[in-house]
């Protein structure tokens, strides 16, 4: 079953790359969308999918899963398993998957980004696909990450220090776990709340420039 989403083409054709954006908790693939001309990057297409629920508490908002009751991202043990956030991230992965024949552009040459609840998706998904990075926008881990080796380990993470709903500490235990499977992570904290400012769209748009396009040349 695939996602409904907001595609915007690339300025030149073909494109260099493809960047996916997953939206938080509540919000829609519109929410994301409408910060793409504040992120000019032409050579990439970006596509915004809207995740599989609808949300219970806004009319026009979806999610990827309902959190556990008095969640507080505190948790070590986590809920990976939960049965909605199993068919999201089902869903997601053979989504994901199916871009390359769709838009031509191929895995590794696609960028993950997510923002809270899309962040820890972001962090799940796109850890288990070779990618050519991920952008993890105040997120967390549903779960502790398997040892195995990652499959997309060039990463940046970026959390506000006065975020009020995920706190700091998760994205710094994604962080440290991260680091300790070898992934080359590029990590933030900012002066701000559980939001995405400009600032956080420019390191963006450097870490894509800097880090992913020189390694796609060197590749």
């Amino acid at each position: 079953m695939s996602l409904q989403a907001i595609a915007l083409p690339a300025s030149t054709n073909p494109p260099q790359g493809l960047l996916v954006a997953l939206h938080g908790w509540g919000a829609n693939a519109q929410d994301l969308a409408a910060l793409a001309p504040m992120l000019p990057l032409p050579n990439y297409q970006m596509i915004f999918p809207d995740a599989p629920f609808p949300h219970s508490y806004a009319p026009q908002g979806k999610m990827w899963y309902g959190f556990p009751p008095n969640y507080t991202f505190q948790s070590k043990l986590g809920f990976g398993d939960q049965p909605d956030l199993t068919k999201s991230r089902q869903q997601l992965i053979e989504w994901l998957q199916s871009l390359p024949e769709i838009t031509g552009i191929p895995l590794s040459s696609t960028i993950l980004a997510g923002f809270s609840q899309g962040g820890a998706m972001t962090l799940d998904v796109g850890t288990q696909l070779p990618l050519a990075a991920l952008m993890v926008l105040s997120g967390y881990l549903h779960a502790p990450l398997k040892t195995q080796a990652l499959q997309t380990s060039s990463i940046l993470m970026v959390h506000g220090r006065q975020d009020q709903v995920v706190p700091l500490n998760a994205s710094q235990q994604a962080r440290d776990s991260l680091l300790a499977l070898g992934a080359r992570v590029q990590y933030h904290e900012l002066a701000m709340g559980h939001e995405i400012q400009p600032v956080v769209l420019e390191l963006m748009q450097n870490f894509i420039r800097e880090r992913v396009t020189k390694l796609g040349e060197k590749t």
